[in-house]
């Protein structure tokens, strides 16, 4: 039996003609997979089977971070369904990054977070990513200074101003994540921020914050009078 295609559906049940007469926007994940994946199997649609790829992956949320291998163990998605779908994800993700990496200016906590949300609220892991600005507090440049539990004596401000001389920058604002979700302060986390505060008025590298980053929500450091 011949595959079935997104056109053995109705005109107006096939997402690619939707999506030329109303908009990429008012297509569901589904359909838009079902763009990329072209057929389905023998035993199901395309519709049935973007259905199911994004069942297995919950959605987005892991979809985004598959693998090859973690892609065609699904029935019905090969190597070469697999590498388009992690293409395009690729693409979304460089083409989000554009305004961002474009001179971003950050004049509020408020910026700071939305520069790293999408990036870092879903890690599996706290990870200590450090900003570093210009006087007019434009990024130069993003580092990701470590990966683990977070205690003073593991995040050195060695590292994290060395960087900044290298780049010349007036000013850091420091992030990590809790991959709880919840942005809550530790006794850990205010002892780095005193830590780095102390160390910045001695090189005359200003630490402006530092954001503990949630899920969809940010605690700031600054705000609650750390540094």
């Amino acid at each position: 039996m011949k595959p079935l295609t997104i056109r053995d559906f109705p005109l107006n049940e096939r997402p690619r003609e939707r999506m030329l007469k109303e908009g990429a926007n008012v297509l569901s994940n589904q359909e838009l997979l079902a763009i990329l994946l072209r057929s389905g199997t023998k035993e199901e649609s395309v519709l049935q089977l973007a259905q199911r790829v994004i069942q297995q992956f919950e959605g987005l949320n892991l979809l985004k971070d598959a693998t090859v291998d973690e892609l065609t163990s699904v029935k019905g998605i090969g190597n070469a369904k697999a590498i388009e779908i992690l293409a395009s994800l690729e693409l979304g993700k460089r083409v989000s990054r554009l305004q961002l990496d474009e001179r971003y200016i950050i004049r509020s906590p408020d910026d700071g977070a939305n520069y790293v949300m999408d990036e870092m609220r879903f890690l599996s892991q706290e990870h200590f990513v450090c900003i570093y600005l210009n006087t007019k507090n434009q990024v130069l440049h993003k580092q990701t200074v470590f990966i683990g539990s977070l205690n003073a004596s593991i995040v050195h401000p060695r590292e994290v101003f060395k960087e900044a001389m290298k780049r010349s920058a007036a000013s850091i604002i420091c992030f990590h994540n809790h991959p709880s979700g919840d942005p809550s302060p530790s006794r850990e986390d205010i002892e780095v921020t005193q830590r780095l505060t102390e160390c910045g008025k001695i090189m005359g590298i200003d630490l402006l914050d530092h954001i503990i980053i949630g899920d969809q929500k940010f605690v700031s450091l600054k705000e609650k009078g750390y540094v």
